[in-house]
């Protein structure tokens, strides 16, 4: 489940606690916990809703000014049911400790190569782990449909994959594009050696 940065931001302070989606098949489950950019977010209930239900007080709960607005939207997406989610900043991002840690033990180093090594070997396109590292290392914050050219890759795949190397505390997203994080760099270093 996607958020625009300035929601996240409002969901972090406490002045945005639901979201609405159009969806045509539910893809979040109560409980469940989301890593973002500003820490980890629970959804705390999910409700099917209709736009004629949406009030200007939950449509302002949402980061809106009003519901006509938030309905607007809505509106854009032609088929899928409404969803009323109620959303609560749960915790600090884990993987932003994980990346400042960059002092890498060879046990680190080896646990790291292990883990980039099992997503060549299980992605469809065979190896791209490493080759994205050093994209990102010689393109620091590009925005991700030109780094995606550089990459020779679709932008959706490529954005989906840098997750990824961002679980493993080796990027670091921004508004626009990526960079390595200390710990993606020491990496990338250690390894030339």
């Amino acid at each position: 489940m996607l958020f625009k940065q300035k929601h996240l931001e409002g969901i972090k302070s406490g002045t945005i606690s639901l979201a609405f989606r159009k969806w045509k098949k539910l893809s979040v489950a109560e409980g469940s916990l989301i890593k973002t950019s500003v820490g980890v977010l629970k959804i705390v209930s999910i409700e099917e809703t209709a736009l004629s239900k949406i009030t200007d007080e939950e449509a302002i709960s949402a980061g809106f000014k009003s519901a006509s607005a938030l309905v607007q939207l809505l509106e854009e997406q032609k088929e899928g049911a409404i969803y009323k989610i109620a959303v609560a900043f749960d915790s600090e991002d884990p993987r932003i400790q994980l990346r400042e840690k960059y002092d890498l033990s060879d046990e680190d180093f080896e646990e790291i190569k292990e883990a980039l090594l099992n997503l060549d070997k299980h992605s469809k396109i065979g190896k791209w782990t490493l080759k994205t590292l050093q994209v990102i290392r010689e393109n620091p914050e590009m925005k991700a449909a030109d780094l995606a050219v550089k990459a020779r890759k679709e932008k959706e795949w490529l954005k989906l994959n840098v997750r990824k190397l961002k679980n493993l505390g080796l990027t670091i997203s921004h508004e626009p594009g990526y960079s390595l994080s200390p710990r993606g760099e020491a990496y990338l270093e250690m390894l030339a050696l």
